[in-house]
């Protein structure tokens, strides 16, 4: 399966990602700088000159992009809240955070950090470019991280959720209200008005002229409103979810087959006409591991007659695994966080079945239709 990022590493155990959607946004903010902004502002450079001081710039935005996530970061750690990770992509960046906030206060300190790392260096980089005497190429550079930093400020101090102003504002509905649930959905229904302001104002650009400006506000928009709607479907996932255990939604008819038979063997009589997903590999009994039908797919057509299940299954002891008494939300987000598609539910030590999220996806169909 292809990987959607490239991994750059840790900062304080936190994996760092940067999505492929960054080199086109990295790309347009280079052209944008050596094109319009540095060739106004620093006169007789060579095309050179211009294209390296812009990218040099737009990697030192993208640092403080990524400053901005690890302030959200390390005041979620504060409040012993897990960060799964820290990805860079088009829009910027995301602190993938495990779980809620426990309480209004955590979310509004762990929502204005990011604010306040861009506001410091915002200052930070005005008076180096100040020092330098704002006309010298280096203190011109300074001079418009100060004020991209700024306007990141702005920007993410606006009310609409998922920006920050957005979840300051919930922090604020929650302390007031005392309901996670009312608090998130108002949030989220602002935000999503705002969404549609920058769509209309984008839409407004367009037509007075300004093509790539306009769209790009319309595009910021949609984005934001997208987030806002998931945030909605997830709270009402978390309503559905949040008062099961595994033990509701997992499928304990689970088919075992020898570590000996074969991938062809395997697709001929227990996939085909049968719809089965995932299987337990066994020797004499014993578990061995599990095979899902995305390993499966992997194995070409002619070296599927030679293959064995044992060779491409997942090792029992690598397997993800959940007790059956488990949260189900909270097992939901496992498999996000991990990337996979079903858990081994354990019972007393034993195998009592796969959570998968075709079991979970139907679950969840039988308690809205009855």
């Amino acid at each position: 399966m292809l990987r959607k990022h490239i991994s750059l590493g840790k900062i304080s155990g936190i994996p760092i990602n940067l999505d492929y959607s960054w080199f086109l946004i990295f790309f347009i903010i280079t052209w944008i700088m050596a094109t319009n902004y540095f060739p106004l502002e620093i006169k007789g450079g060579s095309t050179f000159f211009y294209w390296s001081i812009s990218a040099i710039t737009a990697i030192l935005f993208f640092i403080s992009v990524l400053l901005h996530e690890l302030g959200h970061s390390y005041l979620a750690r504060q409040f012993k809240i897990q960060v799964n990770r820290i990805t860079l992509f088009i829009f910027g960046g995301v602190a993938e955070i495990r779980d809620e906030p426990p309480s209004a206060k955590a979310e509004f300190w762990i929502a204005l950090a990011g604010p306040v790392v861009s506001f410091i260096l915002a200052v930070l980089f005005y008076f180096m470019g100040e020092g330098l005497k704002v006309r010298s190429s280096i203190g011109i550079m300074f001079a418009y991280l100060a004020y991209i930093n700024f306007l990141l400020v702005g920007f993410n101090l606006i009310p609409g959720f998922p920006l920050d102003g957005g979840r300051v504002f919930r922090a604020f509905l929650w302390s007031i209200t005392h309901n996670y649930k009312k608090a998130t959905i108002i949030a989220a229904t602002t935000g999503r008005f705002i969404a549609y302001a920058f769509m209309g104002l984008g839409i407004f650009i367009i037509f007075s002229g300004n093509l790539f400006n306009g769209l790009w506000l319309a595009f910021i928009g949609w984005f934001l409103e997208s987030a806002a709607v998931a945030q909605v479907h997830q709270q009402t996932l978390h309503d559905l979810l949040g008062s099961h255990m595994v033990k509701d939604a997992l499928r304990s008819d689970i088919q075992s087959v020898p570590s000996n038979t074969t991938v062809q063997e395997l697709i001929d009589h227990y996939i085909i006409g049968k719809g089965r997903r995932y299987f337990l590999v066994n020797s004499k009994d014993r578990p061995l591991g599990l095979l899902t039908i995305h390993r499966i797919k992997e194995i070409p057509y002619e070296k599927r007659k030679e293959t064995h299940v044992s060779e491409i299954m997942i090792p029992e002891a690598e397997v993800r695994k959940v007790d059956f008494q488990d949260n189900l939300w909270s097992s939901l987000k496992e498999m996000d966080h991990d990337g996979v598609n079903q858990l081994l539910v354990m019972e007393d030590h034993r195998i009592a079945g796969v959570l998968s999220r075709e079991g979970i996806l139907s679950f969840i169909n039988d308690i809205q239709e009855l």
